[in-house]
């Protein structure tokens, strides 16, 4: 079984990324996840864990924003009894728990300061350090980690260490938002309801074209997440009906209207058009505009730069 499959969806983007984490995956090396909150990343440093020569091993799990600075530590580290006041026998941390396997740190940015060097220390070294101890230990970890914030901004700000997060950002793996891969959430909502509906044991809803067409314009802060409540609620108090514009939460059809999808001032012509045929005369006409870059052709048409290439070879544009 395909490790990633658990990362739903084909878009350009999307498939462009898995191919890298694949590749990453397979090899020791840290991985850096970014991305914003509710994109996903806890779902792929699961899956880059499956398909690691780890598989089975221990994969631990910490969230960097959870714990106060007074317990971070200790719970990485492990410590000595004695170390401080409640410390009433030996503890190791989450490094001795994740030996010979992964460990993931999620909302790396939220890692105090004084913390930080430590980290610095394993990933140079493989040597941690318990909380009241002398003597280091090494552990052979590798690790994942993960942000939702801008690392170099916080750099900047001094609110994170330069060194840690070259040694963080060897293999960089962005998430796009939802908003990005929208080709994606007809396969999404697919994938929710039919995970609702089994464990609710209920019949799905179906949305209607003109509700996707609204979910597809809508910006989605809050991103697959906010994708998946929507879904569980709608399965839960619409089941087994077709869901209509008016179903919608108000804030997802707020000022939506047709004329929204128009404002290029394009107009159907009364017989139609070739939608296929109108498309490749466009990627012909921008990449005639931009002496074929690729990059340049894909702002003005207010695509991706994968999405254009994929775009490209479905047409049979030649390669430039």
């Amino acid at each position: 079984m395909n490790p990633f499959s658990s990362i739903i969806g084909q878009s350009p983007a999307l498939e462009s990324l898995l191919r890298s984490a694949g590749i990453a995956a397979m090899t020791d090396v840290t991985i850096l996840i970014k991305g914003e909150t509710g994109t996903g990343k806890e779902v792929l440093a699961n899956a880059l864990q499956k398909a690691s020569p780890r598989a089975n091993k221990p994969f631990i799990t910490l969230n960097c924003a959870a714990l106060p600075e007074s317990l971070i530590e200790s719970e990485l580290f492990g410590h000595r009894k004695g170390a401080f006041t409640g410390a009433i026998a030996n503890q190791q941390g989450l490094f001795q728990a994740a030996d010979g396997g992964t460990l993931f740190l999620d909302e790396i940015n939220s890692l105090p300061v004084s913390i930080q060097a430590k980290l610095l220390r394993f990933l140079d070294s493989g040597e941690c350090l318990a909380v009241g101890d002398t003597k280091p230990y090494k552990v052979n970890v590798r690790v994942i980690a993960a942000t939702n914030s801008d690392l170099v901004q916080q750099i900047s700000a001094g609110q994170f260490r330069q060194d840690l997060y070259f040694r963080l950002n060897v293999v960089p793996i962005e998430l796009p938002s939802l908003a990005q891969r929208p080709e994606d959430i007809e396969s999404l909502i697919k994938h929710f309801l039919a995970v609702f509906s089994d464990t609710h044991a209920i019949d799905p809803p179906k949305f209607s074209r003109q509700s996707i067409k609204i979910l597809k314009a809508y910006p989605w802060p809050g991103n697959i997440r906010e994708l998946r409540n929507l879904c569980e609620r709608l399965c839960i108090l619409l089941a087994g009906r077709t869901i209509e514009p008016e179903n919608l939460p108000f804030e997802f059809t707020r000022g939506f209207t047709e004329e929204h999808h128009i404002e290029t001032g394009f107009k159907l012509p009364d017989g139609g058009v070739q939608l296929d045929t109108l498309e490749a005369d466009l990627i012909y006409q921008a990449l005639n505009r931009t002496q074929g870059n690729r990059s340049q052709s894909a702002r003005l048409l207010g695509l991706s730069r994968d999405t254009l290439l994929y775009r490209m070879r479905k047409h049979g544009f030649a390669a430039q």
